[in-house]
């Protein structure tokens, strides 16, 4: 494990250092740092299979990217790294590493087999602080989904639950439902 010491506005810088050195990924959420390990094929395979059913029906103007960061406006030190995130095409040629939120038509959060209810939660606030409109957040530890809708003052107003093979009921200019039929789950612990 390394060691660093963070100054107070130096959380961006720290959060890079520990990415390089130890190549983890590093989120930095409500200003505290979110160290995540390198994904499991679960979780990744997960990952690839909503990208795929994303890309073939999304609209001209729109795609889906893998590890992009959502940058928290007016916060240069707060951003997020979705798992998925559909950005506009244009994304793939920009210099930037942080996308606007405001940019953001969809992100996909697949939560880790170790992930805590806290970190949900936490996340979910920091996307609707954001004002990123749609977050999707798929369990593959107990193969449920939660969908959030209509951010509004530090808060998603909009959150649907559902499980693994109903689709997700999105709305434009997302394809109208997304399969979550035959996603992974993870193995149980115990």
């Amino acid at each position: 494990m390394t060691a660093i010491s963070v100054r107070p506005g130096r959380l961006r810088d720290a959060a890079e250092e520990i990415e390089r050195s130890t190549g983890l990924r590093v989120q930095i959420i409500g200003g505290t740092l979110v160290v995540s390990p390198t994904p499991r094929g679960k979780h990744a395979g997960t990952v690839r299979r909503l990208r795929i059913r994303l890309e073939s029906r999304l609209p001209s103007g729109l795609a889906a990217f893998e590890v992009s960061s959502v940058a928290m406006p007016d916060n240069a030190d707060d951003y997020a790294t979705p798992d998925l995130v559909v950005l506009p095409t244009d994304w793939e040629d920009d210099d930037d590493w942080l996308a606007d939120p405001h940019d953001v038509a969809l992100a996909v959060e697949v939560i880790s087999s170790t992930e805590r209810a806290g970190g949900i939660a936490a996340k979910a606030e920091w996307y609707a602080i954001a004002g990123v409109p749609v977050l999707l957040s798929i369990d593959p530890r107990t193969g449920v989904w939660t969908l959030y809708t209509h951010p509004r003052d530090g808060a998603y107003r909009g959150v649907l639950h559902g499980t693994y093979g109903e689709p997700v009921p999105l709305g434009a200019p997302l394809p109208a439902e997304l399969d979550t039929a035959g996603l992974p789950l993870y193995a149980r612990k115990g």
